[in-house]
């Protein structure tokens, strides 16, 4: 079982049953963003945690269940916030285009 779309992240080794995952791809037009920067915001607008996106504009956070903000930091371009809701047992799959 993959579970993510193609071209997506790997979900090998990740227990979606026990896991609330949100994960996507950020893109200026239909171009990966590499080196830009996803947080994750707390319903409060706290910050939470930060990770890297990959080569290929990916990214993948751990969260608890509820509802959290994605703010997407990236060279030459405002900052863009994304409302999502993350869920044990299920894969949240986000795509930023900035």
């Amino acid at each position: 079982m993959c579970g993510a779309k193609e071209g997506g992240l790997s979900l090998d080794g990740v227990n979606v049953a026990k896991e609330a995952v949100i994960q996507g791809q950020v893109l200026r037009g239909d171009e990966p963003v590499g080196n830009a920067y996803v947080r994750l915001l707390d319903r409060s607008g706290e910050f939470t945690a930060e990770v890297p996106t990959s080569a290929s504009g990916h990214f993948r956070f751990f969260a608890g269940e509820g509802d959290w903000t994605l703010r997407t930091l990236a060279p030459k371009a405002d900052p863009v916030d994304r409302q999502v809701r993350a869920a044990i047992g299920s894969v949240a799959e986000v795509t930023v285009s900035i």
